[in-house]
């Protein structure tokens, strides 16, 4: 393991490569336990607790909140560390799901042959999983928590295996054609711990994305998660995601 250390990012890389080409495939058990969010009282205290919520009802696919993340990220063209999907459900509730470049540059009408019973936009990021099985098959902890509980990448250590991206259960990585490595969505870690706003949060006109501490009493999104029934994408998988969803429908679940 010592000598593994002192081995510079390439090197390392290869030497798992070749490792890992050779083994037989990765098979991971998960077993989680009941999601659970709380705002903190007779509980341990936390510095923070932070989560992200979108309000489904708010979201009207303009596609500001990938420009901005593009933009904030330099996402590779092709890419997206977020997206919007536009999801119409027909009388006979079939449902049709799209995403044209992310959403990027909105939405053009959908010729679906049967009528519409309702339609809705909903946008997609990283979920900064409490139990992120992304972190678990990594094989050189490159995917890793940092202590505020946001899901992050060491792209140093990262050898572009794609363990991660299979295991991904939201389709929220992929492997950048810039860096050979993982690359994902970080909820603008690098201006949340500098005070500054998510840059798609910034970007919103609807104010449909909010983040915050459910720590602090007053925030906004300590006062929804108070009021609103919140749900999470494929609670089934019980990876107890942070982020948070207003108004989602069945269909989307």
């Amino acid at each position: 393991m010592q000598e593994f250390e002192k081995m510079d990012s390439n090197s390392r890389r290869d030497f798992l490569k070749a490792f890992l080409k050779g083994s037989a495939a990765l098979s991971v058990v998960l077993m989680y336990p009941v999601p659970s969010f709380s705002i903190e009282g007779e509980t341990e205290k936390k510095d923070t607790n932070y989560v992200y919520i979108v309000d489904v009802s708010r979201c009207i696919g303009c596609g500001k909140c990938v420009k901005a993340c593009k933009a904030e990220n330099h996402v590779p063209e092709e890419f997206f560390r977020t997206w919007v999907e536009r999801y119409l459900i027909t009388t006979d509730f079939e449902v049709h799901i799209d995403s044209p470049d992310g959403g990027e540059f909105g939405f053009q009408a959908l010729d679906v042959e049967k009528e519409i019973n309702k339609g809705f936009f909903v946008p997609k990021l990283c979920n900064h999983c409490d139990n992120s099985a992304c972190v678990q098959v990594c094989p050189v902890s490159a995917s890793y928590k940092s202590p505020d509980n946001f899901v992050l990448v060491d792209h140093k250590r990262c050898i572009g295996c794609g363990y991660c991206v299979q295991a991904c259960p939201y389709g929220s990585r992929f492997i950048s054609p810039a860096t050979h490595t993982a690359d994902k969505c970080t909820w603008c870690y690098h201006r949340i711990t500098k005070g500054l706003k998510n840059a798609c949060v910034q970007a919103c006109p609807r104010k449909a994305r909010i983040f915050g501490d459910l720590n602090d009493p007053n925030s906004e999104v300590a006062q929804i998660f108070k009021q609103e029934n919140l749900m999470v994408l494929k609670p089934n998988l019980l990876t107890n995601p942070r982020a948070l969803y207003k108004d989602l429908a069945s269909e989307v679940v």
